[in-house]
C-alpha cells in the first residue's frame, strides 16, 4: 500500500480513533462521546474499502460521499471532545490535522470520479 494513499491513511486514522476511544473510556470514564467518535472515525476507512469494489463509478462516488460525511462528523466529535476538556490541545491538533487531510483526499476523490 502506498503510504500516502487514502486506503492507508484512513486505516491509520481508524487505529488512532480506536486508541482514542479506549483512552476516553479507560482514563476519562467517558463513554457516549467516545462511542460516537469511534463509530464515525472508523467508518471512513470501512466505507473507502467498500467503495474500492463498487459496482460502478456512481456506486464508488456514493460510498466515498458517505465516507466524507463520516469524516465531517468525526471532525465535529473531535472538536467537541477538545472543547469539553476531554482532549489536550496537542492531541487535538494532531487528530484534527489527520481528519482534515482525509476530508481533502475524499473531496479530491469525489471530484476525480465525477469528472
Amino acid at each position: 500500500m502506498n503510504k500516502g494513499s487514502l486506503k492507508t491513511k484512513s486505516y491509520a486514522f481508524a487505529i488512532r480513533i480506536v486508541k482514542l476511544s479506549q483512552f476516553l473510556q479507560t482514563e476519562k470514564k467517558e463513554y457516549t462521546l467516545s462511542n460516537q467518535v469511534l463509530r464515525s472515525g472508523t467508518a471512513i476507512g470501512a466505507l473507502y474499502r467498500e467503495a474500492e469494489f463498487g459496482q460502478s463509478k456512481a456506486d464508488f462516488a456514493s460510498k466515498i460521499s458517505i465516507a466524507l460525511k463520516e469524516a465531517n462528523e468525526t471532525d465535529y466529535w473531535i472538536h467537541l471532545l477538545k472543547d469539553t476538556g476531554y482532549l489536550e490541545q496537542k492531541i487535538f491538533d494532531s487528530l484534527i490535522s489527520d481528519c482534515k487531510e482525509l476530508i481533502a483526499m475524499l473531496v479530491s476523490s469525489i471530484k476525480t470520479v465525477k469528472n
